[in-house]
């Protein structure tokens, strides 16, 4: 039986996770093809509970916002603030 533990995985970075959209926090910042984006208002759900819909603004320019949507199943990877930004 061949020994499992000698499986390499990439360490992943603490701060960088995957989590569901209803779990985003103010500060958490997102990146797609479009650029890098930071939540700015809460999450919240619609259509009884399926979607999930946060509130962006692309970093660097305060004055692009959009809402995003997702399932609320699915996964979004994202990068948690730190507490020293949260004091800004």
């Amino acid at each position: 039986m061949p020994n499992r533990s000698n499986k390499k995985r990439e360490p992943q970075a603490e701060a960088d996770s995957k989590i569901l959209p209803m779990d985003l926090r103010v500060g958490d910042r997102l990146a797609d093809e479009t650029g890098e984006w930071e939540v700015i208002g809460r999450p919240y759900t619609t259509n009884a509970g399926k979607d999930a819909r946060v509130r962006v603004q692309m970093v660097g320019q305060p004055d692009v916002t959009e809402i995003r949507i997702w399932r609320a199943h699915e996964r979004v990877r994202v990068k948690h603030a730190s507490a020293e930004e949260n004091k800004r």
